[in-house]
């Protein structure tokens, strides 16, 4: 009894749930931040402690597991310009 009214609650709250489309948000009006830019401002805050190790770590980290991110070309850049390779990204 009790698993059928559970069911029946779970079925009831699906069909009532709204409805969301799968659209990409323009920049600007993003409210999340997407993993590359976190993992950027993450290697900016090292770089402002003077953290190059952890800086270089997160960089490649961002290139490495998002090479599409808009922020992943300017940890490249910012790689190079340290100094330390930038890795290939990460198989899926």
């Amino acid at each position: 009894m009790w698993t059928t009214t559970v069911a029946a609650a779970f079925v009831c709250a699906l069909a009532t749930a709204p409805m969301q489309c799968a659209r990409d948000p323009e920049p600007d009006k993003a409210i999340e931040e997407e993993p590359g830019e976190a993992l950027y401002g993450l290697a900016e805050q090292f770089r402002a402690k003077g953290n190059k190790d952890a800086r270089v770590a997160t960089l490649r980290y961002l290139v490495s597991r998002f090479p599409a991110s808009r922020f992943a070309e300017m940890a490249r850049q910012d790689l190079d310009a340290l100094g330390a390779p930038a890795p290939a990204p990460a198989k899926p």
